[in-house]
């Protein structure tokens, strides 16, 4: 690969084998080193794409977050791919790197944000709060800044934004949703949901991917139009349920949930209070 630009001393812009522009970083990679020349493999760190209307947004972090601050958070997105085992959006290395660093800029003067969907983000997104939990220690030790169990959370929302492509209000819509459709479901039947069985976690996966559908404006449809009218027969209690999730989606969110949608839900909450 050649040098398309140098944009600082650790990071130059070069140009993949399919054509696309990419990002690659390393220390000392654009030291002296000029648009054209070839870069030197053995400081290649870390090589991504961003997004064209990302580039200038890119580039002006750059000039305002330190280094070492970009390079931790590249090495936990890192550990939170291998962690996963999937691949994340490249956003997150503009994302997670502001992020930490304004993190890190807001302890050092005392300034602690309370995050108000810890609780949640524990419960709904546990792998990702692992991982948010391991970034800082990570921190704290590469770094030197303890940042409070909060920061976690934080993290584990940015990790789940790359995960679907997602902006974080669209991620923190999804986390209200999931906690309210639950507490319907609480509510509805007067009692307490067991959180470590199998069907929660089935019901929780079940929510993830209705809300992500439901906020990105997509629907659900199925071919057989007497799956609906049986479910809703055989599983009355469990079928009201579904319709109050339906009222409160369309309240709060202005979609009105299909049949189907209220079929799926009834099946999993029969899952969960049978």
């Amino acid at each position: 690969m050649d040098v398309i630009k140098v944009i600082n001393n650790n990071i130059v812009t070069s140009m993949s084998k399919d054509r696309k522009e990419v990002i690659v970083m390393g220390n000392g990679i654009g030291f002296k080193v000029r648009p054209g020349s070839p870069i030197d493999d053995s400081k290649v760190e870390k090589v991504f794409q961003i997004s064209n209307q990302n580039k200038s947004k890119f580039e002006k972090m750059i000039e305002q977050i330190p280094m070492k601050h970009i390079m931790v958070a590249s090495e936990i997105i890192s550990y939170a791919k291998c962690s996963l085992g999937k691949e994340l959006s490249d956003n997150i290395y503009i994302s997670l790197a502001d992020h930490i660093s304004f993190a890190i800029e807001r302890q050092q003067k005392g300034m602690e944000f309370h995050n108000a969907l810890l609780w949640e983000i524990q419960r709904f997104y546990n792998h990702e709060f692992e991982i948010g939990q391991h970034a800082i220690k990570h921190i704290k030790t590469r770094l030197k800044v303890e940042l409070p169990e909060d920061e976690a959370g934080f993290i584990a929302l940015h990790i789940v934004n790359a995960e679907l492509s997602s902006d974080m209000q669209s991620t923190v819509n999804m986390t209200k949703m999931i906690q309210a459709i639950l507490n319907i479901v609480k509510y509805h039947f007067h009692m307490e949901l067991d959180e470590s069985s199998l069907d929660y976690e089935r019901f929780i996966t079940h929510l993830k991917f209705f809300a992500q559908r439901l906020i990105g404006g997509k629907t659900h449809r199925m071919e057989d139009d007497g799956f609906c009218e049986i479910i809703k027969n055989q599983y009355s209690q469990e079928y009201k349920c579904a319709e109050k999730i339906g009222k409160y989606v369309e309240k709060e969110y202005g979609h009105q949930l299909s049949a189907e949608e209220k079929s799926y839900l009834t099946v999993h909450i029969h899952r969960i209070v049978g």
